[in-house]
């Protein structure tokens, strides 16, 4: 975990994102590649005939370029390695351009006091592409506990194997891990061989068994990420409205309302 891309904007989610992004970069010696997006507004098209896109465009760029020079000084300070990239558009767009030999992008969950941008679509946008995990942080964030508590949400499925691989070297570090399966005891790939394949890396971890009680998995899964973990890994599975009612909403309970920071991976 040598390269994290750093999603900037000015919007209540940055200094979470930007304090996950620090607590990482020291512990792993990486380098933050600051990803600056200038988001242009979709508009009615009257207004945007009339050049009001143009216009709320140059006032964008305006605030973001204030919010770049806080940064970067704030990123000098910090004495941590980073690099600074601009664009405008599209965020998922931008994000999934500058995505390529990254190892991780941070954004945020849902934010909790805004609803622009809308992070969890951001998020599972992203996601969608396939080629990066993506670390969602609640807006509250202000660190992450590289040596906490690391809860597997395991289901059997490519996309929880990916999770699991991209979320190795943070399990090297871990203080406990524990792999969890919600819902019917038996599976293809029991969370068992999550295990094995993990201790062969010299990862112990605790292996876990949830019996559903009555509601969603993501919901059941959720109220013990909120009480017994730091982090949370699981699979991820593309666009979160899309794919809530073919999945069952796991990746969109996460994307959400998690308490916790999650590492959300993707099947390739």
């Amino acid at each position: 975990m040598k390269n994290l891309l750093l999603f900037v904007h000015q919007d209540a989610g940055q200094e979470a994102r930007l304090q996950v992004a620090l607590d990482l970069a020291r512990a792993f010696d990486a380098h933050i590649n600051c990803l600056d997006v200038s988001i242009v507004p979709m508009l009615a098209h009257d207004y945007a005939a009339l050049g009001g896109e143009a216009l709320l465009l140059s006032e964008e760029r305006a605030a973001e370029a204030a919010n770049s020079a806080r940064l970067k000084a704030r990123l000098a300070a910090e004495d941590v390695a980073f690099t600074w990239q601009e664009a405008a558009g599209d965020p998922a767009l931008c994000l999934k351009e500058a995505a390529r030999l990254n190892d991780v992008v941070i954004l945020n969950r849902a934010l909790d006091s805004a609803t622009y941008p809308n992070m969890a679509d951001l998020a599972g946008a992203v996601l969608s592409d396939g080629g990066l995990p993506v670390l969602a942080v609640p807006e509250t964030a202000r660190s992450f506990d590289v040596g906490g508590h690391a809860l597997i949400a395991w289901d059997g499925s490519h996309a929880a194997e990916s999770a699991l691989k991209a979320a190795l070297p943070l399990l090297y570090r871990a203080g406990g891990v524990t792999v969890m399966h919600v819902g019917e005891a038996m599976i293809a790939l029991p969370p068992e061989q999550a295990a094995i394949y993990l201790a062969r890396r010299g990862i112990h971890v605790e292996v876990r068994h949830d019996v559903s009680d009555g509601r969603r998995a993501g919901v059941q899964l959720l109220s013990h990420a909120a009480s017994e973990c730091d982090y949370l890994v699981m699979g991820g599975f593309g666009h979160p409205r899309w794919y809530e009612e073919i999945f069952g909403g796991t990746t969109v309970a996460a994307l959400e309302r998690s308490p916790v920071p999650v590492l959300l991976g993707r099947a390739h």
